[in-house]
Protein backbone atom coordinates (compact mmCIF):
# COMPACT_ATOMS: atom_id res chain seq x y z
CA UNK A 1 0.00 0.00 0.00
CA UNK A 2 1.15 3.39 -1.16
CA UNK A 3 0.94 6.58 1.48
CA UNK A 4 -1.52 9.15 0.00
CA UNK A 5 -0.98 12.23 -1.75
CA UNK A 6 -1.39 15.25 -0.49
CA UNK A 7 -5.24 16.69 -0.31
CA UNK A 8 -6.42 13.70 -1.69
CA UNK A 9 -8.50 13.33 1.31
CA UNK A 10 -10.68 15.74 2.56
CA UNK A 11 -11.76 16.43 6.13
CA UNK A 12 -14.48 19.29 7.30
CA UNK A 13 -13.46 21.03 10.42
CA UNK A 14 -16.04 22.90 12.43
CA UNK A 15 -15.21 25.78 14.69
CA UNK A 16 -16.81 28.48 16.62
CA UNK A 17 -16.45 32.29 16.66
CA UNK A 18 -17.60 31.95 20.28
CA UNK A 19 -18.17 35.77 21.37
CA UNK A 20 -19.13 36.99 24.92
CA UNK A 21 -19.94 40.18 24.14
CA UNK A 22 -17.07 42.34 22.34
CA UNK A 23 -15.13 39.78 23.14
CA UNK A 24 -14.14 36.23 21.27
CA UNK A 25 -12.41 33.22 23.14
CA UNK A 26 -8.84 32.09 21.44
CA UNK A 27 -7.24 28.88 22.26
CA UNK A 28 -3.40 29.95 22.54
CA UNK A 29 -0.44 27.87 22.23
CA UNK A 30 3.01 28.49 21.92
CA UNK A 31 4.95 26.88 19.32
CA UNK A 32 9.03 27.31 18.62
CA UNK A 33 8.42 30.84 20.75
CA UNK A 34 5.68 31.76 18.22
CA UNK A 35 2.36 32.62 19.46
CA UNK A 36 -0.53 30.52 18.05
CA UNK A 37 -4.60 31.13 18.29
CA UNK A 38 -7.10 28.56 16.87
CA UNK A 39 -10.54 28.87 17.20
CA UNK A 40 -12.37 26.43 19.37
CA UNK A 41 -13.59 23.17 17.27
CA UNK A 42 -12.04 20.25 15.39
CA UNK A 43 -12.66 17.00 12.74
CA UNK A 44 -16.36 15.93 12.01
CA UNK A 45 -16.54 12.43 12.27
CA UNK A 46 -17.56 10.05 9.21
CA UNK A 47 -21.69 10.42 9.16
CA UNK A 48 -21.23 13.06 12.19
CA UNK A 49 -24.24 15.77 10.99
CA UNK A 50 -22.45 19.30 11.15
CA UNK A 51 -24.40 21.33 14.29
CA UNK A 52 -23.36 17.66 16.29
CA UNK A 53 -20.03 17.77 15.63
CA UNK A 54 -20.09 21.71 16.59
CA UNK A 55 -21.65 20.87 20.00
CA UNK A 56 -19.19 17.64 20.42
CA UNK A 57 -15.78 19.98 19.70
CA UNK A 58 -16.82 22.61 22.53
CA UNK A 59 -18.61 20.49 25.01
CA UNK A 60 -15.22 18.18 24.25
CA UNK A 61 -12.64 21.33 24.13
CA UNK A 62 -14.67 23.84 26.39
CA UNK A 63 -17.25 22.45 28.58
CA UNK A 64 -19.62 24.47 26.66
CA UNK A 65 -23.30 22.80 26.17
CA UNK A 66 -24.13 24.44 23.12
CA UNK A 67 -27.96 24.70 24.65
CA UNK A 68 -26.59 27.22 27.06
CA UNK A 69 -25.59 29.58 23.78
CA UNK A 70 -27.77 32.68 23.80
CA UNK A 71 -29.44 31.97 20.06
CA UNK A 72 -28.63 29.19 17.42
CA UNK A 73 -25.19 29.09 15.87
CA UNK A 74 -24.58 30.68 12.65
CA UNK A 75 -22.86 29.75 9.40
CA UNK A 76 -20.66 32.33 8.91
CA UNK A 77 -17.18 31.70 6.86
CA UNK A 78 -15.77 28.83 4.64
CA UNK A 79 -12.21 28.13 3.75
CA UNK A 80 -10.78 25.76 1.80
CA UNK A 81 -7.55 25.12 3.34
CA UNK A 82 -4.50 23.04 1.21
CA UNK A 83 -1.42 23.65 3.66
CA UNK A 84 1.19 21.52 4.25
CA UNK A 85 1.91 20.50 7.47
CA UNK A 86 4.02 18.95 10.02
CA UNK A 87 3.50 15.13 10.59
CA UNK A 88 1.65 12.85 8.16
CA UNK A 89 0.12 13.17 5.12
CA UNK A 90 -2.03 16.84 5.45
CA UNK A 91 -5.58 16.76 3.99
CA UNK A 92 -7.57 19.01 2.58
CA UNK A 93 -9.73 20.66 5.44
CA UNK A 94 -13.11 22.94 4.40
CA UNK A 95 -13.25 24.94 7.45
CA UNK A 96 -17.15 25.49 8.53
CA UNK A 97 -17.10 28.83 11.12
CA UNK A 98 -19.85 29.40 13.43
CA UNK A 99 -20.28 32.30 15.34
CA UNK A 100 -21.61 31.50 18.85
CA UNK A 101 -22.56 33.97 21.19
CA UNK A 102 -22.80 33.51 25.41
CA UNK A 103 -23.42 34.92 28.70
CA UNK A 104 -21.24 36.14 31.37
CA UNK A 105 -22.90 33.10 33.80
CA UNK A 106 -21.84 30.77 30.68
CA UNK A 107 -18.29 32.12 30.04
CA UNK A 108 -17.46 31.42 33.62
CA UNK A 109 -17.95 27.87 34.03
CA UNK A 110 -15.80 26.94 30.76
CA UNK A 111 -12.76 25.35 30.82
CA UNK A 112 -9.41 27.08 30.64
CA UNK A 113 -7.34 24.52 29.45
CA UNK A 114 -8.18 22.16 26.09
CA UNK A 115 -5.79 18.98 25.51
CA UNK A 116 -4.90 17.73 21.83
CA UNK A 117 -3.54 14.88 21.52
CA UNK A 118 -1.50 15.81 18.83
CA UNK A 119 -0.76 19.98 19.96
CA UNK A 120 -0.50 19.90 23.86
CA UNK A 121 -2.39 21.99 26.12
CA UNK A 122 -3.44 25.47 24.69
CA UNK A 123 -5.05 27.61 26.90
CA UNK A 124 -8.26 29.40 27.03
CA UNK A 125 -7.87 33.25 26.02
CA UNK A 126 -10.69 36.35 25.53
CA UNK A 127 -9.57 39.03 23.31
CA UNK A 128 -11.63 41.91 21.88
CA UNK A 129 -12.46 40.71 18.52
CA UNK A 130 -11.53 44.06 16.66
CA UNK A 131 -7.88 42.73 18.06
CA UNK A 132 -7.33 39.53 15.99
CA UNK A 133 -5.55 40.78 12.92
CA UNK A 134 -2.09 41.06 14.48
CA UNK A 135 -2.58 37.40 15.80
CA UNK A 136 -1.27 34.38 14.28
CA UNK A 137 -5.18 32.84 14.10
CA UNK A 138 -5.86 29.87 12.52
CA UNK A 139 -8.20 29.41 10.35
CA UNK A 140 -7.45 33.04 9.66
CA UNK A 141 -11.24 34.43 9.44
CA UNK A 142 -11.72 38.24 8.88
CA UNK A 143 -13.16 38.47 12.47
CA UNK A 144 -12.18 42.44 12.88
CA UNK A 145 -13.74 42.95 9.59
CA UNK A 146 -17.23 42.50 12.13
CA UNK A 147 -18.85 45.65 12.45
CA UNK A 148 -19.97 44.18 15.55
CA UNK A 149 -20.16 40.65 16.81
CA UNK A 150 -23.98 39.87 15.34
CA UNK A 151 -23.52 42.09 12.26
CA UNK A 152 -25.04 40.02 9.38
CA UNK A 153 -22.91 39.27 6.40
CA UNK A 154 -23.29 39.35 2.75
CA UNK A 155 -22.93 36.12 1.48
CA UNK A 156 -20.67 36.89 -0.64
CA UNK A 157 -18.38 37.34 2.03
CA UNK A 158 -18.74 34.08 3.54
CA UNK A 159 -16.26 32.37 0.98
CA UNK A 160 -13.05 33.30 2.03
CA UNK A 161 -9.98 32.83 -0.07
CA UNK A 162 -8.61 29.14 -0.34
CA UNK A 163 -5.12 28.71 1.94
CA UNK A 164 -2.36 27.24 0.53
CA UNK A 165 1.44 27.03 0.63
CA UNK A 166 2.02 30.34 -1.07
CA UNK A 167 -0.37 32.94 1.47
CA UNK A 168 -0.51 30.42 4.49
CA UNK A 169 2.66 29.17 6.66
CA UNK A 170 1.49 26.92 9.47
CA UNK A 171 3.41 27.68 12.76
Amino acid sequence: MTSAEPFTRVKIRVAAALFNGEEIALIHRTKDGQDQYTLPGGNVEPGEPIQRALARELDEELGLDLTDATGVPHLTWIQDAMITRPGSTPPRKLHLVFRVHIDKPTRARLRTVEHDDTAGAGHLVWSHYKDTDDKALFPPVPLAALATPTAPLDAAVALLPALDDTNYRWI
